[in-house]
């Protein structure tokens, strides 16, 4: 039997079917409609167009066990809906969902830059700060289905530069993400040079051998060394898995160990750090595997 994947972000809605070994049957992409319905019978007619198979759907947010409605989501037209209920009644199927960030931690943990490792800690660096973990080839969620949400961790041992801490849409200040991804790049960026760049402006600016730019670099690769070195202590992961837009900073990946390992509580861990391997597609990819 076919497995059907869909990753449903703000601005499009990827689908995949997977062959029973793997492969790539159908594949088809979207832009993300406006409005609650409107989104429903987009991924059911998705669903529809790759056939008959298992259905997992990734998305931001996630359900709440208490109430099942999905919760915590960027994009506002699915919060405090009945999502998955509504879904299943659309497709008329059974539905497996997950949070988008832990679908992606699925792929690459399952047969990405992970496979083999029993204990694999994912992070997505891009306009938010995402994670997942998964153990023994199973994605951990905890008692209230909110294991993996780095993001959402304070910044650890912030230093006088940055206070006073930021506030987050969650309500509370000092979280990871907005320190650590695309919009804080930015913001950190601006603060600190007065300049108001893009992320790719910043980037660009460094590659050319701007100061201000490399500085900028600089405390953003520091700030995700000590949220990777607290992720280290507590779980100590085999490996760190990063995606996301910013993954492809080396800053962020090949020449992050040495830094986690001078804030990690030895002062000499060592933990790798990998790119996902499968890009933008893990995150589909993961959805059809939730069946698995």
């Amino acid at each position: 039997m076919n497995r059907i994947g869909i990753d449903m972000g703000g601005t499009k809605i990827d689908c995949v079917a997977l062959s029973p070994d793997g492969q790539v049957v159908f594949e088809k992409r979207v832009p993300t409609p406006r409005g609650y319905e409107a989104v429903v019978a987009t991924i059911a007619e998705l669903v529809k167009l790759a056939g008959e198979g298992s259905v997992g759907i990734g998305a931001p947010g996630s359900e709440s066990p208490k109430t099942g409605l999905w919760r915590n989501s960027n994009v506002q037209d699915t919060q405090g809906k009945p999502f998955r209920r509504d879904l299943e009644k659309a497709i008329g199927r059974p539905v497996r969902m997950e949070n988008d960030a832990n679908c992606v931690a699925l792929s690459e943990a399952l047969d990405g830059a992970g496979v083999g490792k029993p204990i694999v800690a994912f992070f997505t660096v891009g306009t938010a700060l995402g994670g997942g973990l998964v153990v023994n080839g199973k994605l951990v969620h905890g008692i209230n289905a909110e294991a993996g949400e780095f993001g959402h961790t304070p910044l650890p041992w912030p230093n006088e530069s940055e206070w006073p801490l930021i506030q987050c849409f969650c309500g509370k200040k000092g979280c990871a993400e907005k320190y650590v991804s695309g919009t804080g790049l930015q913001q950190d960026h601006a603060k600190v040079t007065g300049e108001q760049k893009s992320g790719k402006e910043i980037v660009a600016a460094a590659r050319a051998g701007n100061p201000k730019a490399m500085a900028s670099l600089d405390r953003l690769a520091d700030r995700f060394a000590r949220i990777c070195a607290n992720i280290q202590t507590i779980i100590d992961p085999d490996v760190i898995v990063v995606g996301g837009g910013l993954s492809e900073l080396p800053e962020l990946v090949e020449q992050l160990p040495p830094r986690i390992s001078r804030y990690s509580f030895s002062g000499t861990a060592q933990v790798p750090v990998l790119r996902a391997a499968f890009g933008e597609k893990s995150g589909v990819r993961g959805a059809a595997r939730l069946w698995d």
